[in-house]
């Protein structure tokens, strides 16, 4: 599959009919400002889709508008279901067929590894990266790697230090993918519980190939435990949510960044099951009645009803598209009409505290040479039955 902003309107799901000349790495002037993704549009892990989509709309929206600097913008996605084999084939499609300027927020940890040497081998920038492994934030290694959300790592410790302020006692269960995004999960969240990590009394994984965690839900719930981090994806977590409420086992739920969204997963789980998970956000919930009237969501809506009319306004994934796409179209407005590769990567790596309309009030977008991770703060939030519930301060390791 491939979404473009020139079929983005089309349902977003037609093949872009882009024109035949190849575009150079350094963009010529007069053309349009090519970039790829990838994404699981297909899979285990197709709820992901949802932030491709909201991109490429995003990117209908600038180019409606004019573009950036009169120059429209060729959004190619295509569809890698997850495989990281798939990513390499479509990744290199993208560079060495299209010739694109950039790859911007491809989707998942385990495909963004699969191309990370090979796009810094060819200083092709491998920007804003939906996931939030720690090695996106190696710039030493590898300068043309820039990550996007929160780190797994300072997102696990932040969950650990939560459960001892407010459980201290509590007998922990935790499952994760057996793949790089669940193991640092998993060091973060150790690393926060200090001497109290004795107190994980069930440690359990996953394939992303597997067909239900079912077996593994049985094994946590005999454990004892009361506490329940349920890191996983949004496929997977909607299993372990609905698989606990069947057996009749009420742990205090944590759910991950990756997987709160209220459409893709808590949905599928049953709203009458999921009452009281606590997880982690750094963007508005569009169905939190706190943003009513919100400016900033109001135009929100107003897009999603005009560029995305058949997707669910109150997906998160659609607000995670919208927001990045916000950056990137910073980046590519700060590069002042040169679009080299190397300007390319010299703006993102140097974002000065951005404030973006979604992003929860106190966090902000900030790059430099030698962090570059650009989210890093959270707020703690618990599901009400219709929304996600603010609670306590905005978060961050300092």
């Amino acid at each position: 599959m491939l979404l473009s902003t020139r079929s983005c309107l089309a349902g977003l799901l037609a093949v872009s009919t882009l024109t035949a000349s190849s575009i150079s790495p350094s963009i010529a002037a007069d053309t349009a400002i090519r970039i790829g993704n990838t994404a699981p549009y297909s899979g285990p892990a197709s709820a992901y889709g949802t932030i491709a989509r909201a991109e490429a709309a995003y990117f209908q929206m600038l180019n409606d508008q004019g573009g950036i600097n009169g120059r429209k913008i060729d959004f190619e996605s295509l569809d890698d279901a997850y495989s990281p084999s798939k990513t390499v084939e479509q990744t290199r499609k993208l560079v060495e067929q299209d010739e694109v300027v950039a790859i911007f927020s491809a989707v998942g940890t385990a495909p963004n590894i699969s191309v990370q040497k090979y796009l810094n081998i060819k200083h092709v920038p491998q920007l804003f990266v939906s996931s939030g492994a720690t090695r996106w934030n190696d710039p030493k290694q590898f300068p043309w790697t820039v990550g996007f959300n929160p780190t797994y790592e300072l997102e696990g410790r932040l969950y650990a230090k939560y459960i001892l302020k407010t459980k201290p006692d509590a007998k922990i269960a935790v499952i994760t993918p057996n793949e790089d995004a669940g193991k640092d999960y998993l060091r973060g969240f150790k690393d926060g519980l200090g001497e109290h990590v004795g107190q994980i009394v069930a440690e359990t994984t996953y394939l992303t190939t597997d067909p239900t965690i079912d077996s593994q839900m049985v094994t946590m719930r005999e454990s004892g435990a009361d506490v329940f981090f349920a890191e996983a994806t949004p496929k997977f977590a909607a299993q372990a949510l609905r698989k606990a409420a069947s057996m009749g086992w009420k742990p205090l739920t944590i759910l991950p960044t990756v997987s709160n969204s209220v459409s893709a997963v808590l949905e599928p789980a049953g709203l009458e099951n999921v009452i009281g998970v606590v997880t982690g956000l750094y963007l508005k919930d569009p169905t939190d009645p706190r943003w009513i009237d919100d400016p900033a969501q109001k135009e929100f809506a107003a897009w999603m009803k005009k560029y995305q009319p058949n997707a669910s306004p109150g997906d998160l994934f659609n607000v995670q598209g919208y927001t990045v796409a916000q950056v990137m179209t910073v980046v590519l407005k700060n590069c002042n009409g040169d679009y080299s590769r190397d300007n390319i990567i010299k703006q993102a790596t140097n974002l000065k505290a951005l404030e973006l309309p979604m992003l929860l009030p106190g966090i902000k977008v900030q790059t430099e040479p030698d962090n570059v991770t650009p989210i890093r703060q959270i707020q703690m939030a618990r599901f009400d039955g219709k929304s996600w519930a603010l609670f306590g301060d905005v978060l961050s390791d300092k």
